[in-house]
């Protein structure tokens, strides 16, 4: 009931906003149509779809903020490779801020180095995603391997765990006895480190891209093919003679039925459950910042109409962002789980056959999961 008043008193205020703004606003529009045949002032107009996707995309420098003619930027290193002028290193700031400038031969268009007389180039650039995910790494090792010690010296075993040791134990109970346990039978062990290091690093970079001026790099369809390519690797390794046998010539199916049903369990195999993975994570990840960043954009939009209007709207633009910004967090944690949950049931359903007598031993069952 209170949400519902929050919402229609926003609404009111916005509505109440546009009314009163909307005659000053024909009437500057009025009064610049006077002028604009004296003086042709052409002012650059907002593109909010070009903000979203320069902040999407990977880029070769960290942008900050903008103030008058001052960029806080960091530039990355720029490695290039050309068949006819060998291997190139400099720093990003070369190109410019703006990419207005050429380097050694190479110019930089949206994000995209290429060569000035239009020979092939090979990037092998340290981007922001791979600085990022470098540091995500770093984080990650230093982390797990510091609590490690602390259960070498006896810490959290005789004694109740301290510090990050105390808030990293009930995550990692939590992807032993909710993920590993119930999908992969006995052989939870076997594949628990693997879920545990994708589950905290994809947590640790979906945190990163929330932090203002860092990179989205769950929302990288690259990163996301190659986390999805790798537990497909690993969910066809851990397939069994029984697995196959149900996938190229399915039990109790007439002939006919099979021709058919055949491609269709080789392409859920091969491609559509390592799809599922990556689409899933990449399509959550960007929705957020692009919806943030709309609610961002809106206060300029309105701005650009009226100033007074632009003003008016900021308040409701920020608590929604705000707002959103707080869901992101969570989502940041339920994507992480999701992806390591799916991967569990793919595996686990990869050798279902060949444990069937674990699981009347162990009391875990494979739980049909149902993952929206």
């Amino acid at each position: 009931m209170a949400a519902k008043c929050i919402k229609s008193l926003l609404v009111a205020v916005f509505s109440l906003g546009v009314l009163l703004f909307s005659p000053v606003l024909k009437a500057q529009e009025n009064g610049h149509e006077t002028t604009t045949g004296q003086h042709e002032v052409k002012e650059e107009k907002l593109d909010p779809a070009k903000i979203i996707m320069d902040h999407i995309k990977d880029a070769h420098e960290f942008h900050f903020f903008t103030v008058g003619h001052f960029h806080a930027t960091i530039p990355l290193p720029v490695i290039l490779y050309s068949p006819t002028k060998g291997l190139s290193a400099f720093s990003s700031s070369r190109f410019g801020h703006e990419g207005e400038l050429e380097h050694e031969g190479y110019k930089i268009h949206e994000g995209e180095i290429s060569a000035v007389d239009g020979t092939a180039v090979y990037d092998f650039s340290i981007t922001k995603n791979v600085v990022q995910m470098i540091l995500a790494l770093t984080l990650l090792v230093l982390l797990m391997t510091g609590i490690a010690k602390k259960y070498k010296k006896g810490l959290g075993v005789t004694s109740a765990p301290k510090g990050w040791q105390n808030a990293i134990e009930p995550v990692i109970t939590f992807v032993r006895d909710d993920v590993a346990k119930p999908n992969l039978g006995k052989k939870w062990q076997k594949y628990l480190p693997y879920l545990l290091t994708v589950f905290f690093f994809i947590l640790i970079n979906n945190i990163f891209g929330l932090i203002p001026g860092s990179a989205n790099v769950t929302g990288n369809t690259a990163f996301t093919a190659v986390m999805g390519i790798i537990s497909a690797v690993v969910i066809l390794a851990s397939t069994n003679g029984h697995f196959w046998a149900h996938i190229l010539w399915p039990p109790g199916v007439p002939f006919l039925v099979k021709v058919i049903l055949i491609p269709v369990e080789l392409a859920g195999v091969l491609i559509i459950k390592p799809a599922a993975l990556i689409i899933r994570l990449f399509a959550n990840m960007v929705a957020g910042h692009i919806i943030i960043l709309s609610f961002i954009s809106l206060i300029f939009i309105f701005g650009a109409m009226n100033k007074g209007a632009g003003w008016g709207f900021s308040p409701v633009s920020i608590l929604f962002t705000v707002f959103i910004y707080f869901i992101e967090i969570l989502v940041a944690f339920i994507q992480a789980f999701i992806f390591t949950n799916l991967t569990a049931v793919f595996i686990g359903q990869a050798f279902e056959g060949g444990h069937d007598d674990d699981h009347a031993h162990d009391g875990h069952g494979h739980k049909d999961h149902a993952v929206a």
